[in-house]
């Protein structure tokens, strides 16, 4: 094609020779340019923490100094925030998912938080605000459970607030009020849940 600049050209530079970003001919790039650029595309998807990060890097061969210089510029741009981290997933996971604190905390560890910082965040609920959480989750599986015998629905809901990290005592005496309210007898149910 005439009259287009460059049209039919090799995208050569003025020595003729290929453009290194093109035709990859340059030096490869630093391991501070490659932990940049994996930290910057991991962080685009969702937020993460130090440890993550650190461990994509050490993943990708990325040397330890390189991927220590690159992380601690991040932390001080406020990129990584371990803390905000938490706390987003405390609100997320508790309002989103129902979790109490010690799945929240447990989930926390295996992103590599620290412990305080754990703390700090799971601190964020009250005992108040979990028990409301619980009645609420129990309030909505009850619906599914009718029809059950009344072993199945105590299993299916403890079982369901226990998966959710909440403590046995309030899990038992959260399902044995709900199924008070909804007309079982207390008598029979201290048969299978005996006084949380």
């Amino acid at each position: 094609m005439r009259g287009l600049p460059g049209a039919g050209a090799d995208d050569r530079t003025s020595g003729g020779a290929p453009s290194p970003s093109r035709a990859g001919g340059g030096a490869p790039p630093r391991p501070e340019e490659q932990a940049r650029a994996i930290c910057l595309r991991l962080l685009t998807g969702s937020p993460r923490t130090r440890k993550q990060l650190a461990d994509a890097l050490a993943k990708r061969g990325i040397p330890a100094e390189a991927a220590e210089e690159v992380l601690a510029r991040f932390e001080d741009a406020g990129l990584i925030d371990d803390a905000a981290f938490a706390d987003a997933w405390v609100e997320s996971r508790h309002h989103g998912r129902g979790l109490a604190r010690r799945a929240l905390a447990r989930e926390l560890r295996t992103k590599g938080v620290d412990s305080a910082l754990i703390d700090e965040a799971v601190g964020q609920l009250d005992s108040d605000q979990e028990e409301s959480t619980a009645r609420e989750l129990v309030r909505r599986k009850l619906r599914a459970t009718r029809g059950l015998d009344r072993e199945k629905r105590l299993r299916r809901l403890a079982g369901m607030l226990a998966r959710k990290g909440y403590a046995e005592g309030l899990a038992l005496r959260v399902v044995r009020e709900a199924l008070e309210e909804e007309g079982e007898d207390a008598e029979l149910l201290d048969h299978w849940l005996p006084d949380a």
